[in-house]
This record gives C-alpha cells, sequence and structure tokens, in this order.
C-alpha cells in the first residue's frame, strides 16, 4: 500500500540549486545526495520515503495549473514545487495545491460515501429479497400442506361416515343372527310339543282312539316346523358368512382411518410448524431420501377403493336383512297359522275354567310387557343420572381448574356464572330423577308382586283344569308367541 504525505523537513548548510523541471534518474538523485548532510538528527531515524519524496518533490511556483507546465503527465506524477523562503524555510506546496488535495479528498470521501450507500441498498434490496423468496416458498409448502390436511379430512370424514353406516350395518345384522338363532332354538318348543300330543293322543282308548283332525293337523305341524328349521338354518349360515365379509370390511376401513388420523396428525403439526416454533431441527440429507410408497392418485384410490367395498357389502347385508326379516315373518306366520289351526280343533273342549285362564294368561302377558318397559325405563333412567353425573363432572372440573387462574385473571365472568348455574341446575336434575328411579322401583316391585299373585293363580287354574281338559291343550299353551318366534326376545 502507497502511503501519502511529507517527509520531515530538513536544514542543509548549503543553498540548494534550483530543482530541475522533472525528477532525475534514480542513480542521479543519488548522487545528488551524497553532499547533502541534515542539519538536524531527527531525519536520521525517520525512515527513507522514496515515493513520499517523489511525490512532494518541488516545483517552481506558478499561478498557472500545473497541468499546463507539465504537458503529458498526469496531475498525481506532477511534483509540487518548493519555495525558497526565509530563514530556510522552504515551502513544498501552494495553496491551490492544499485547496485542490481537499477537494479531491472531498471527492473521493463522497464518491466512496455514495458506493457505500448504494452498496447498502443493493443488500437491503437482496435481504429483502431473501426473505420474501423464502417466505413465499414457505407458504406455498404450508399451502400445500393445507391442501392435503382438506383433503385428508375429506377422507376422514367418508371413512368415519362408511365407517359408521357399516357399524351399525353390523350390528343390525349381528342383532339379526341373534334373532334367527332365537327364533332357531324356540322352534324345538313347538316341535316337541306336537310329538308329546300325538303321543298323548296315542293313549287315547276306545272310541276316541281315532285319526281326526286335531291328529291331521298335528301331523301337518310337525312337517312345517321341520321346513321352517332348516330355512332358518340356512339363512343362519348365509348371515354368518356375511357377518364375515362386514367384519374384513370394517377392518379394513379401520386400519385405513387410523392411517389417516396419523397422517392428519401429523400434516397438522408440519402445518402449524413456524420459524418461531420450539421442536425445529437440522435434519441433514433429509430431502434426499423418498420413503413415500404412493401417489396422489393411488392415495385416493385406495381409500375410494375401501369405501365401495364396504358400501357393496352393506348394500349386501342389508338385502340380507330384507330377506331375513321376510323369512322370520313368513315362517312365524306359517307356524303360528298351523299352531292356531290345531288350536281350533280343541276348542270344542275349552270350559269355563279355561276362559278364566285365558284371561289370567292375557293379564300375566300384559303384566310381564308392563315389567319388560318398567325395567327398561329403569335402566334408562339409570343412564341418564349417569349421563349427568358426566356432566356434572366436567362442571366441577371445569371449575375447579378455573380455581387455578393467576391474580387478576381471576374474573367472575360470564363463563364462571354460567359453569356455577349449571351446576346447580344439574344437581337439581339428578335429585329428580333419583326420585323417579325410586318411584320406578317401588312400581317395579308391585308389579313383580301381582305377576306372582298371577302366576299362582294360574297354577291353581291349571291345576282345576288338568281334570276337564286333556294333557295336551295344557302342552300346547306353552307354544312359544308371534314376539318369540321371530326371535325379538
Amino acid at each position: 500500500m502507497e502511503l501519502y504525505g511529507y517527509p520531515l523537513k530538513a536544514k542543509f548548510n548549503q543553498p540548494r540549486p534550483p530543482p530541475p523541471k522533472v525528477l532525475p534518474a534514480a542513480s542521479t538523485g543519488a548522487a545528488n545526495y551524497k553532499n547533502c548532510v541534515p542539519c538536524q538528527s531527527e531525519s536520521f531515524t525517520m525512515p527513507w520515503m522514496p515515493n513520499s519524496y517523489y511525490k512532494a518533490a518541488a516545483l517552481n511556483p506558478t499561478l498557472a495549473p500545473l497541468t499546463e507546465n507539465f504537458p503529458g503527465l498526469p496531475p498525481t506524477k506532477i511534483v509540487p514545487f518548493i519555495s525558497e523562503k526565509p530563514n530556510g524555510v522552504f515551502t513544498r506546496h501552494t495553496l491551490d495545491d492544499w485547496h485542490r488535495s481537499n477537494m479531491t479528498n472531498y471527492k473521493e470521501s463522497e464518491t466512496t460515501r455514495h458506493n457505500a450507500e448504494r452498496l447498502r441498498a443493493d443488500l437491503n434490496r437482496a435481504i429483502k429479497d431473501v426473505y420474501q423468496q423464502a417466505k413465499r416458498t414457505q407458504g406455498e409448502s404450508t399451502r400445500n400442506l393445507g391442501e392435503r390436511v382438506n383433503d385428508i379430512e375429506y377422507w376422514k370424514s367418508e371413512l368415519c361416515i362408511e365407517l359408521d353406516a357399516m357399524i351399525r350395518e353390523t350390528n343390525s345384522l349381528a342383532d339379526m343372527q341373534k334373532r334367527l338363532e332365537r327364533a332357531l332354538a324356540d322352534t324345538e318348543g313347538p316341535f316337541q310339543v306336537a310329538h308329546k300330543c300325538l303321543l298323548h293322543r296315542e293313549k287315547r282308548m276306545g272310541i276316541d282312539l281315532v285319526n281326526d283332525d286335531v291328529e291331521k293337523q298335528l301331523v301337518t305341524e310337525i312337517k312345517i316346523i321341520k321346513s321352517c328349521r332348516e330355512r332358518l338354518q340356512q339363512c343362519l349360515d348365509t348371515v354368518n358368512a356375511q357377518l364375515m365379509c362386514n367384519k374384513e370390511a370394517r377392518q379394513e376401513l379401520e386400519k385405513d382411518l387410523a392411517d389417516k388420523q396419523l397422517g392428519h396428525h401429523i400434516d397438522s403439526k408440519c402445518y402449524q410448524l413456524k420459524d418461531t416454533s420450539r421442536d425445529i431441527h437440522f435434519f441433514k440429507g433429509v430431502e434426499r431420501i423418498d420413503a413415500t410408497v404412493s401417489v396422489p392418485e393411488t392415495w385416493a384410490r385406495f381409500t375410494d377403493s375401501n369405501i365401495f367395498r364396504s358400501q357393496s357389502a352393506r348394500a349386501a347385508s342389508a338385502k340380507l336383512r330384507a330377506s331375513t326379516e321376510s323369512l322370520l315373518m313368513g315362517t312365524a306366520d306359517e307356524m303360528w297359522r298351523q299352531f292356531s289351526k290345531v288350536n281350533d280343533a280343541f276348542t270344542s273342549r275349552i270350559t269355563e275354567i279355561a276362559n278364566a285362564k285365558s284371561k289370567i294368561q292375557t293379564h300375566l302377558a300384559k303384566t310381564r310387557q308392563e315389567i319388560f318397559q318398567i325395567e327398561t325405563k329403569i335402566q334408562v333412567i339409570q343412564k341418564t343420572i349417569k349421563d349427568k353425573e358426566a356432566q356434572l363432572k366436567v362442571a366441577q372440573t371445569r371449575l375447579d381448574e378455573r380455581t387455578r387462574r393467576p391474580n387478576v385473571e381471576l374474573c367472575r365472568d360470564a363463563a364462571q356464572i354460567r359453569l356455577v348455574q349449571e351446576v346447580n341446575e344439574i344437581n337439581e336434575t339428578l335429585r329428580n330423577l333419583h326420585q323417579c328411579l325410586r318411584a320406578s322401583e317401588d312400581m317395579l316391585q308391585m308389579l313383580v308382586r301381582s305377576k306372582g299373585v298371577l302366576e299362582q293363580d294360574l297354577v291353581v287354574k291349571n291345576n282345576s283344569l288338568f281334570i276337564d281338559q286333556e294333557r295336551c291343550m295344557g302342552m300346547r299353551k306353552s307354544y312359544p308367541s308371534t314376539v318369540q318366534i321371530l326371535g325379538y326376545v
């Protein structure tokens, strides 16, 4: 780096000749300084500065510009004048040089500052562009993640809808299966009754041992029950196979839904990540790892196929339920009509005690139905109480959590007032429900006592009718009702 400045001024013992117009060569200049001895000792301690001296060489003083005296030389190469002054002091620069140097320094400083300002402006624009580009890129990624989350939510909703429908259909088909099993089991009773009736009628003696209409109807009833049992068993096997298909489709939906939920959780977390989030780290080279196994088309097609498979299984299940319901109704109606025909054959043997017995049975059936209904109502009340207790827990938990609010946040706001009101209302509702439950339980006890009374009275009537009524008619009274044949109970 070239140093600009002035060497220390030196006084000489002899007058110095006028300087030449141009600087001598390096060897000549060195010879000119052989006889020159500085008057001050400080000149020996300063480093020699040839370039500075070359720049600060004296020129003859003149008022004309320096460039006119030395044509062809740039201003930086012109040696300044050194004028002689009294007392042996020489001036190395003129006042114009001083002003010119100041102006040059000012211009250079201004140029440098201008360049620095322009550089700062460029840097600001570059930084702004970088931030905008990063924001735009991150915004596009965030928007894509948001669209992906929306797509997953859509398919999740579709899967949930289909899964709920499949669960309802499977439960309905399972209920139908239980009804079929109960109906198939309930046909065993009428079958045994018909056989026993035929056996008892074989014990008739004398003229009563005839092939009458009652015996013909009993044989027909046995054939009908056998046919119904075979059809119910075939339908039960079909229902079991369809239940397996429904369970497989349901498992596929549940697995797909579980994957969707996990993917939704991960993508939602990625969608919510920001530059200020805590759980962000560097994962070098993660962009080069491609662990994907599907594309959006195959991804959507997979879920759509699962839904379509479930819909197909559900449609087949609904159709099977309808046919099973029709079969249950048909078999029940057929068996019940035949049962009615057999009973009509025994009608002539019914006496007044039989009518009384029928009335008792009617009252007993109504009482049992009422007991069933009151028990159902008690279960509903108990479930309602549990639900209300859960609501009470929620409200009280909210109140308890809100007591932990710090300082001025312990505000008696509208939420606090409403929570207190909710707790009071639920407590009042629970008191009313408990009263209803106690009243229902008391009524159930009364109905049970009434049922016991009716059953005891029926035993008495049966004992009275044993003489007047054939044993076979007594057995047919235990034949299941239409509701039992249909498998509802």
